[in-house]
């Protein structure tokens, strides 16, 4: 399947690079419909692998890359059945997501987040996916999971930790406050910067970069330097899970739910 065009994402593989393209309103919010094309997407990447090189996850919304986890799909899914089928709920949705992340951080191919906007929550966590983030100056980046009473559920904290270190997820899962694209490069999160609108068109100049080299050897590269910390992850799924029938996990999404701003995932 050289492409596919879903509700919530689509991609295409050309000239030996694949876009995903992320399109779901209001600002790529991740529920169980974005989940099962991310599954459809993963499940045909064996075959786009072989004649490609290098894959693009963008964002066509202009509100941002992504906003997170579909919360009030959470909520409602909360709400709807007892505490302990929730919890299974929740850990099935979470084993499913880490299990198509951790499918595309393992890729052999280079993969490239091309950021604008919001890039919070889970949003971020899928850039971090990636082996190269490219933002625009507009991109702001957040962990806003502790004001919900929960922590990133996605492979945030253990893949921020492989990247950066612990004094930035401290930063970042403490405050909940959000780095703007200047602040990210800084720290070495975003690997270029730059202009409004240009994190795409950049993004396909590097996968051409990229092209000049051997795959095999790239793909030898990123594996001995890019490991996938797998007993973290099961960890913060085992966390996240306990974490998730408090009473303020429920408070915290039943004001997000209730909120009239427009974007209330914004800090």
């Amino acid at each position: 399947m050289k492409q596919f065009q879903g509700q919530a994402l689509s991609w295409k593989s050309e000239a030996g690079v694949i876009e995903l393209a992320l399109h779901r309103e209001p600002c790529n919010e991740l529920g169980s419909l974005s989940l099962g094309e991310f599954e459809t997407f993963a499940s045909a990447l064996c075959d786009l692998e072989r004649e490609a090189h290098a894959l693009i996850i963008y964002s066509e919304m202009k509100s941002g890359f992504c906003a997170g986890a579909d919360l009030r799909e959470l909520y409602e899914r909360s709400q709807a059945m007892e505490k302990t089928a929730a919890q299974r709920g929740v850990r099935e949705f979470l084993q499913r997501i880490h299990h198509v992340l951790n499918r595309i951080d393992s890729s052999p191919l280079t993969t490239i987040a091309a950021v604008h906007g919001v890039t919070f929550g889970g949003g971020f966590e899928l850039a971090l996916v990636c082996d190269l983030i490219i933002a625009d100056k507009m991109a702001r980046f957040c962990f806003p999971e502790l004001r919900l009473g929960l922590i990133p559920g996605f492979g945030g904290i253990p893949r921020l930790k492989r990247d950066l270190g612990n004094a930035i997820v401290r930063d970042l899962l403490f405050t909940g406050r959000s780095f703007n694209a200047t602040k990210a490069q800084q720290i070495g999160l975003v690997s270029q910067l730059v202009g409004e609108g240009e994190a795409l068109r950049a993004a396909r100049a590097t996968a051409a970069q990229i092209s000049k080299f051997d795959g095999h050897t790239v793909a030898a590269a990123k594996k001995f330097i890019k490991p996938i910390p797998q007993d973290e992850l099961k960890r913060e799924i085992d966390l996240f899970c306990e974490l998730f029938t408090s009473a303020a996990v429920e408070a915290g999404l039943k004001k997000f739910v209730e909120s009239t701003d427009a974007q209330p995932y914004l800090p």
